[in-house]
């Protein structure tokens, strides 16, 4: 098992999907704040003096990651950030579920995704391809090379 997800070809289909997901899901909530907002608002999570902040600034580090990765920039750093986003999203479908909200996840804002079980074994399996590139950053087919 070890020297399959050591293999320099799984690594990079690693970072390329999970660079992919990134890009796509952050340039979704860029292209459309405000939706972005209300759907981070019904998880009653965040203080509504610091929702319009967090709905700015996290579709940007989303992107900036997801491009990072995909290009094998500072992945080993690029992987911390998006394992820890994906730890962070973990949690929030938990405490909603948990909270028995009907809410979409906030994922994307162009393909409304409900919160439940499918949304946290998506996180819960891109959480761990993260933590897969943050072990095994390799520097094959990237520009740290």
């Amino acid at each position: 098992m070890k020297k399959i997800i050591e293999n320099q070809y799984v690594l990079l289909i690693l970072r390329l999907v999970v660079g992919y997901i990134f890009i796509s899901y952050g340039v979704g909530k860029i292209s459309n704040p405000e939706k972005f907002v209300g759907e981070i608002a019904n998880y009653s999570l965040l203080p509504e003096v610091f929702l319009n902040l967090f709905a700015l600034i996290l579709p940007w580090v989303e992107v900036i990651v997801g491009v990072l990765i995909s290009l094998g920039v500072r992945v080993k750093a690029s992987s911390l950030v998006s394992s820890s986003l994906m730890f962070m999203f973990i949690l929030a479908v938990i405490w909603a579920m948990a909270m028995g909200l009907d809410i979409n996840c906030g994922c994307s804002t162009t393909n409304p995704q409900k919160v439940g079980l499918p949304k946290l074994i998506e996180n819960l399996l891109l959480f761990l391809a993260s933590i897969v590139l943050f072990i095994f950053p390799s520097t094959r087919f990237s520009f740290d090379n």
